[in-house]
């Protein structure tokens, strides 16, 4: 009987991968399905559609961002054009460039290529990014709150750190990866999965471990939405230090702001 639930649960977890590699590969496929349209093609399908007809398509594809920033989640190329951009895919970069025009002139918000090749975009507040007061810079919201410690601890240890660093730092302020916690609930899950598919972290298995170990990183939106200033400064107020004591990190803290992010896409 125990044999055979093994090999129920074995073949179970062999199907679930080859279904999420199939789901993965099929939404790779879609997106290359899809040629970004020329200048002249976009201009001949613009001959064929009404102002408002645009208008709206731009108003839905609008909403639909806003809708996947409730959850900080980025929004690939293939889906927009799949569920809503759909027969409007030939004026697809009228559409993107109107609707980067909206979000900058109407909800002070950026549209950013964070993933060129697989083409994802995440919505940016200009505001909180030039003043530094995002809500992870000053977290208020307790998940913020855990996500700017880890942040922190693999700013302060160069960049990149196995994840039981990550575990055992958590554990000392009482946030047990392997217990269900009142506030965060399953908190590997939170994040391993929930920071990782909103790209504020990255997770990646150390090759040739044995047992498999996994380190992290900062994830594409971290590095756009998120001070290291401001994490030197909390770190100095917490060790009663001048943040200058880690010249390291003030040097890249304070080197030429953003000059590695990532531009607005409209026109890719």
């Amino acid at each position: 009987m125990t044999q055979r639930k093994r090999l129920s649960h074995t073949q179970s977890s062999s199907q679930s991968r080859r279904q999420s590699g199939s789901l993965v590969a099929q939404e790779e496929d879609d997106d290359t399905t899809f040629t970004q349209p020329s200048t002249s093609q976009v201009q001949r399908g613009l001959e064929k559609l009404t102002p408002a007809q645009v208008d709206q398509k731009t108003a839905e594809v609008v909403q639909y961002f806003l809708v996947k920033d409730q959850k900080k989640i980025p929004v690939r190329r293939a889906d927009l054009v799949k569920h809503v951009v759909k027969e409007y895919r030939n004026i697809y970069p009228e559409i993107i460039k109107r609707a980067a025009r909206t979000f900058d002139q109407v909800f002070g918000l950026k549209l950013v290529e964070i993933d060129p090749k697989s083409h994802m975009y995440i919505l940016i507040n200009k505001l909180e990014a030039a003043e530094g007061v995002s809500p992870i810079n000053s977290p208020t919201n307790p998940k913020m709150g855990l996500l700017f410690v880890i942040l922190s601890v693999i700013f302060m240890k160069g960049g990149v750190v196995r994840e039981n660093l990550i575990w055992n730092t958590l554990k000392k302020l009482r946030v047990d990866h392997g217990e269900k916690h009142e506030e965060f609930g399953d908190v590997k899950k939170v994040v391993t999965d929930e920071f990782v598919r909103q790209r504020y972290l990255e997770y990646a298995r150390i090759p040739h471990t044995e047992p498999i170990e996994h380190e992290f990183r900062w994830g594409q939106r971290a590095e756009l939405e998120v001070s290291k200033a401001k994490i030197l400064e909390f770190m100095g107020q917490l060790h009663e230090q001048d943040p200058q004591t880690w010249s390291q990190q003030y040097r890249e803290a304070h080197s030429v702001p953003n000059s590695s992010q990532p531009s607005t896409s409209s026109q890719r």
